[in-house]
Parts: C-alpha cells; sequence; structure tokens
C-alpha cells in the first residue's frame, strides 16, 4: 500500500491510498485504475479488503473522502456535492491518470455520480455498491434535521454516541465499517461533513440518464440505501445493469463484505470495461 497526499481544488489537504498486486510495478496513468470511495461514517479502510481482491487486475486507489479518516476538513461549507466530486478530479490529476473506473459505497455512490456527470470525460466506468437515497422535498427536510442532529450529537457526546441510536437501524457491516473507524477519525471534521445534508446531490433518478458510462450497481436493504432506487437507476441509466448480489445483513466484516462482492465487480470490469 502507497499513501498519497495531495490538495482538493479548493486547496484542502487531502488522503488516498494505493492499493497494487505484490510485484506489480505498473504506475498509476499506464494501466486500469480503480476508484472505490467508501461510505459516510467510515474510512477508506472499510474497502482495503475489497481492494486486494481486485488489483491483481487494476491498480485501486481508496480515498478517504473529506471530512473522514485523514481528510480532515472541519470548514462545514466545504462540504458539498461539487466539491466532492471535483476532490475525485484533483485525484486523478495528482496521479497523473486521465480516466479511471469510479465507485464506491453509500455516500461514494452519490460522490461517483456527480463526477460521472460533472466530468463524463474522466470516468469511464461506475461501481455503485448500496445507493442512497434520492430524497423529494419532504424527505430532504427530513433528512436535513437528521444530519444536523448528528453533528450536535458528535460535538456534545463524541463520535460513537452520535452513531449509536442509528446503527442499530442498518445492517450490521455497516456499524463495523463505522465503530472500525471511530479511533481514526476527528470529531469535528466528522461534525463538520454532516452539513452535507443541506446540499442536494439530485432531484430525480432521470437526471442521471444523461450518464452513458456502463454501471454496476450493487443494491442496498435498508431505508437510506433502498433496493427500489437500485432497480429503477438501473433501468434509468442506459447501459446500467444491476449486480446479481445485494448487500445482506448476512455480512458482518470487512472481508464478508469484500468476498461478496469482488467475483461480481470482477466481472463486470473484465467483461464490460475497457480503460
Amino acid at each position: 500500500m502507497t499513501e498519497v497526499s495531495y490538495r482538493g481544488s479548493d486547496g484542502s489537504p487531502l488522503f488516498a491510498a494505493v492499493i497494487k498486486a505484490e510485484g506489480q510495478r505498473v504506475p498509476c496513468g499506464e494501466g486500469p485504475v480503480l476508484v472505490l470511495l467508501h461510505g459516510g461514517g467510515p474510512d477508506h479502510h472499510s474497502l482495503v479488503p475489497l481492494a486486494r481482491l481486485l488489483c491483481d487486475s487494476h491498480t485501486v486507489v481508496l480515498p478517504d473522502v473529506r471530512g473522514y479518516g485523514r481528510s480532515v476538513c472541519t470548514d462545514e461549507l466545504r462540504h458539498t456535492w461539487a466539491q466532492y466530486a471535483e476532490d475525485v478530479i484533483a485525484l486523478l490529476d495528482h496521479l497523473g491518470v486521465r480516466r479511471a473506473v469510479v465507485g464506491g459505497a453509500g455516500v461514494g455512490t452519490t460522490i461517483t455520480l456527480r463526477a460521472a456527470v460533472a466530468h463524463p470525460d474522466r470516468v469511464c466506468a461506475l461501481v455503485l455498491i448500496s445507493v442512497e437515497d434520492i430524497e423529494d422535498d419532504e424527505k430532504k427536510e427530513a433528512e436535513i434535521a437528521f444530519m444536523d442532529a448528528f453533528a450536535a450529537r458528535v460535538r456534545a457526546d463524541g463520535i460513537e454516541a452520535a452513531w449509536e441510536p442509528i446503527l442499530s437501524t442498518l445492517p450490521p457491516i455497516i456499524g463495523a465499517m463505522v465503530r472500525d473507524a471511530i479511533p481514526r477519525s476527528d470529531p469535528a471534521s466528522v461534525a463538520a461533513a454532516a452539513a452535507i445534508g443541506r446540499d442536494r446531490s439530485f432531484r430525480t433518478v432521470e437526471e442521471l440518464a444523461v450518464i452513458t458510462a456502463p454501471t454496476l450497481i450493487i443494491p442496498g436493504i435498508d431505508w437510506r440505501h433502498p433496493r427500489e432506487l437500485a432497480e429503477k437507476l438501473a433501468g434509468t441509466l442506459p447501459r446500467g445493469h444491476l449486480a446479481p448480489v445485494t448487500l445482506s445483513a448476512d455480512l458482518h466484516t470487512l472481508d464478508d463484505f469484500a468476498q461478496a462482492f469482488a467475483p461480481t465487480i470482477r466481472q463486470f470490469l473484465t467483461t464490460v470495461v475497457s480503460v
């Protein structure tokens, strides 16, 4: 694993890890690159086991999304979907990579979609695991209140206490990823990142029909990542592919997560994507 420090378009310091197969000498920019973005709460460590199962065919780049892990950002105004998408492009520029497969889980799926819409020439394919909900106006107001309350609990009682009433409503693997990342997380940065709830990712699924790159969609199973959205997205994207696997309550560890999804992602990358 190689550590990468770079800066976002706004000058913020950011971090990523690059994982290659043992003995692999192909540098970024000369071979296929897969950027995977973690969900909201964990950091890049949550995707390391998955990356290790995929790095024999791709150079896998795992950023710490702004606000999490070592990409500390305590300014609420710097947490927007547009900025997160530009962070992906800044990373590709830093690595000297013209085009890459971009994907992620949860929050990472929304960032991936925003990057693909804003920079279709830089994203050659998408891998979406547990796509975040696209709220109507009423649900968006509830989302703002939810995220504001979370940030207030982080500031008052710490990250672990802030997550406790939420994790019981989500699949066990999300809890495992979040709890693993807490010791590496900056409370002020995590609280600031909750300001993303005030930004609008998309208003409708139909907005995403402009994405023509091949897209693998692995459904989620909870209220924040509804399967119905994944199915609708697969039917809306011109080259959307609904995966035969889904997030499951049977997944409890990072290795479970990796083993469940690596074969499907590998097949997608092999049979559909040409970088």
